[in-house]
């Protein structure tokens, strides 16, 4: 029985977008840097082809889980 490295494994926009809950334009704006909403810290896309385009699962829950850090460490108003 083989184990798979989540680290390595590459994911396609369809699962990058469930996975983040973000959309495909919100994605592309995060990856932009000329975009207002870009995040120095996203998951950087990989090339798999002439046109077609992946990221490294591993890559993208550590990103994740950075922001769920930030988030949980943020005191909320009450």
């Amino acid at each position: 029985m083989t184990s798979i490295n989540t680290n390595f494994s590459i994911i396609r926009l369809k699962t990058l977008i469930e996975l983040t809950g973000l959309s495909r334009s919100s994605i592309y704006e995060k990856l932009n840097p000329d975009s207002p909403r870009f995040d120095p810290s996203f998951p950087q896309k990989v090339p798999l082809g002439a046109r077609a385009v992946g990221w490294y699962q591993g890559e993208v829950e550590s990103w994740l889980k950075s922001i769920r850090a930030v988030t949980a460490s943020t005191p909320t108003n009450q």
